[in-house]
């Protein structure tokens, strides 16, 4: 059952979302994201200068007149929303948890798609896959996802992509944009990222929070790990100001986007303690003006 206060946080979701899509997406998503191809709609007479491969010869054989073939282009998608919800997703240093901003881009993601008349589904996943949404259209099933990914409670906080990945595969057999959210505090999912982007049409969003790339306190430091509950002490005088933390975030960092790079995947990175509206509009116009090329 979900709670009066959980109603009404999907609730503004929906509206702030749903004005987001209005004034800056939904006319993008459309040449954003193309349609599987042409498919084949009624044969009409032919007209001098159409080109002789669309010449349809049964028809015309039957008729004694040239027919020709036309064709339509096939619109409709299926989006695919790979959310992470492991325990490092409850984190966030600012006013909004990672989970919270998943749960927001997937949203905007999700109505775009529905006015574009398009099929969403879902995926929560952390070391196992928490929940299977199939995908289908309307404004009920889009609220019904943003309800998943904002009441779930996960029974496990560790993370699994590379297991999501795979099972992303065994379920759709036709192509889809599908977009993967994740701070990506994972190893191990190299392999099955790239046979995914073969496939689909795979857009990695990551989240980040500021506090993560290195912190500036002269103290001990006690941390906790919210995927194995595992408790740290951090001298950061040791670190001269937290510089290997620091070093090791940007490492980290750089791998991942390496990951992406390598196998030719649009990557987004999300700052949860800004407004997520620049970056994502950001991204559609690139995605945008490289299909006008």
């Amino acid at each position: 059952m979900l709670t009066i206060e959980l109603l009404k946080k999907i609730r503004k979701i929906e509206i702030s979302t749903k004005k987001a899509v209005s004034e800056t997406f939904s006319g993008q998503y459309h040449s954003v994201f193309k349609g599987q191809g042409i498919e084949f709609s009624e044969v009409r007479p032919y007209i001098v200068g159409d080109e002789i491969r669309f010449v349809d010869w049964n028809v015309s054989a039957r008729q004694n007149s040239l027919f020709v073939k036309r064709f339509v282009e096939e619109r409709e998608l299926t989006v695919f929303i790979i959310a992470d919800v492991s325990g490092s997703t409850l984190f966030g240093s600012a006013s909004s948890l990672k989970s919270e901003i998943i749960a927001e881009i997937s949203s905007i993601l999700a109505f775009s798609a529905i006015d574009n008349k398009d099929k969403v589904g879902a995926i929560l996943f952390s070391d196992k896959i928490e929940r299977y949404i199939p995908p289908k259209k309307g404004r009920k099933h889009v609220l019904s996802i943003i309800s998943e990914i904002m009441s779930h409670k996960p029974q496990s906080f560790k993370t699994g992509i590379d297991n999501a990945l795979r099972y992303t595969l065994n379920t759709l057999k036709r192509r889809s944009v599908i977009f993967l959210l994740s701070d990506f505090i994972d190893s191990g999912f190299e392999k099955s990222i790239s046979i995914v982007s073969k496939k689909h049409d795979l857009i990695a969003i990551r989240l980040i929070d500021p506090y993560e790339t290195g912190v500036n306190l002269p103290f001990y430091l006690t941390v906790r790990d919210p995927e194995s509950d595992d408790e740290y002490i951090i001298d950061v005088m040791r670190y001269q100001n937290s510089q290997y933390i620091k070093r090791f975030y940007q490492d980290f960092s750089t791998k991942i986007s390496d990951i992406f790079k390598k196998n030719d995947i649009d990557y987004l990175e999300v700052d949860i303690s800004q407004d997520y509206i620049a970056p994502l509009t950001k991204f559609f116009k690139m995605r945008q003006k490289r299909n006008v090329r």
